[in-house]
């Protein structure tokens, strides 16, 4: 890929000298806390505590001016124009609108990806915040809102964070550090590819190509000071479920004149939600979720089809295969019981996230050894990560950041992907720390 002439190269330069994204100047790299000092544990401390205005600040801009899946143009020249202020090599237009920083450090060691994902979701903002997203686009033909609900806008400026202070002192720095900025976590729009997947399609990871890969994800789930460390599957595999039903219209007064798709679609949404819990085993979990109806546009007609779009969640990647043919027996023969014919598409999606087990367990040591920080062993979650990708072409290690604010109790605190979803500040310096030690610790590898 020629990335001289990328689109994304142009602007971000034409941005940059404009002072488009001008937030205050970035602090040089011999400020105070971001010097040889930070090879220590109290050096570290100190240039994580010296940057956490700027974090804070890059967190509310991005939050305040979000963007969709591929359309992440704005916050692209930000981190690019940023990256480039710290005297790291900044690549540009990859995936889109994907941005990759290269810090080679000053010792030997192995080259480490760190991660954040840049999108927002097409969720009007019920904050209140004084930086809320007032931002509206057209999504899928819709007016709508547009926020960072999943919390992304945390995930760039803590990245952000980790690179001020890894550039800062980089002759400390074992190896080289990618710092990887991902459009499209949340899916490409209609008809457009992105994310995760194109980006190594386009050779993110082929120079030079990492031996780790470490991502984070924000949760409240978790309160301030926790982070969460899950060896092997922490979040599923997701896989779209589009399923057809035909049957033969007829007069709703005389359904046995015709075949009716309706009642077959209804067995076939009961018989899904029997799979999970009757036929695997429930120990390793799965979900089958419908979530779409479609079918008939009168009273009194019954049609002739019926369509059901879906979900299916697996945490073992030995499960997908014997799920998905049982799906699809399961709805095709009962259509056949009925006389109508059934159709089963289940698109490629994404796998299982897996933490890479010694990764995993490196990884917690590290963590553990932050003052203020807890690190605690979740449940996995059922939600998708297309961070997947990365940790299936390198060891990887995703962990959650809490950041539920104090005296919170969790069953207040609304989801991610909630309009009012919400991040306590005071939990971005540790992300910031997080991403620090980690890279650290590969110093530390026989």
């Amino acid at each position: 890929m020629d990335r001289s002439r990328s689109p994304l190269r142009a602007f971000t330069v034409a941005a940059a000298a404009s002072g488009l994204f001008a937030l205050g100047p970035v602090a040089p790299a011999h400020a105070a806390g971001a010097d040889a000092g930070a090879s220590t544990e109290a050096g570290r401390a100190a240039s994580v505590a010296a940057v956490r205005e700027q974090v804070v600040a890059w967190r509310r801009d991005v939050h305040a001016h979000p963007e969709l899946g591929n359309r992440e143009v704005r916050t692209a020249g930000l981190v690019a124009k940023a990256l480039g202020e710290m005297g790291i090599e900044v690549r540009t237009g990859i995936a889109h609108t994907g941005v990759v920083g290269v810090l080679r450090g000053g010792r030997a060691g192995p080259t480490v990806a760190l991660r954040a994902d840049m999108d927002a979701l097409p969720v009007a903002e019920q904050t209140g915040l004084p930086f809320a997203s007032t931002t509206r686009t057209t999504y899928r033909g819709k007016d709508v809102g547009v926020m960072h609900a999943c919390g992304h806008d945390a995930h760039v400026a803590i990245l952000l964070g980790a690179a001020r202070v890894l550039s800062g002192m980089r002759e400390q720095v074992p190896g080289t550090v990618l710092f990887v900025f991902q459009p499209a976590e949340e899916g490409a729009p209609a008809g457009e590819r992105g994310g995760a997947r194109l980006m190594l399609e386009e050779g993110v990871f082929a120079d030079p190509r990492p031996d780790a890969a470490f991502g984070l994800h924000v949760v409240p789930q978790h309160r301030v000071g926790e982070i969460a460390v899950l060896p092997g599957g922490t979040m599923a595999g997701s896989n779209r479920l589009e399923i057809t039903v035909r049957g033969r219209q007829t007069h709703a007064a005389y359904p046995w004149l015709g075949v009716d798709p309706i009642a077959v679609a209804s067995r076939i949404v009961l018989a899904l939600q029997a799979i999970p819990g009757r036929q695997m085993d429930a120990r390793l979990p799965t979900v089958v979720s419908i979530g779409v109806i479609e079918g008939g546009i009168r009273h009194n007609i019954i049609p002739d089809e019926v369509k059901l779009l879906g979900t299916i969640r697996h945490l073992d990647p030995s499960q997908r295969d014997d799920l998905f043919a049982r799906i699809r027996r399961t709805a095709v023969k009962i259509g056949e019981s009925s006389g109508a014919t059934v159709t089963v598409e289940i698109p490629d999606g994404y796998p299982v996230t897996f933490n890479d087990p010694a990764l995993a367990e490196r990884g917690r040591q590290a963590l553990s050894g932050v003052p203020g920080a807890t690190v605690v062993t979740p449940l996995p979650r059922t939600g998708a990560e297309d961070f997947a990708f990365f940790a299936r072409e390198v060891p990887g290690l995703y962990f959650q950041l809490g950041v539920r604010a104090p005296g919170v109790p969790a069953s207040d605190a609304a989801p991610n992907h909630s309009p009012r979803f919400l991040v306590d500040e005071d939990a971005l310096p540790l992300g910031v720390r997080a991403f620090v030690e980690l890279v650290m610790e590969q110093a530390a590898r026989p």
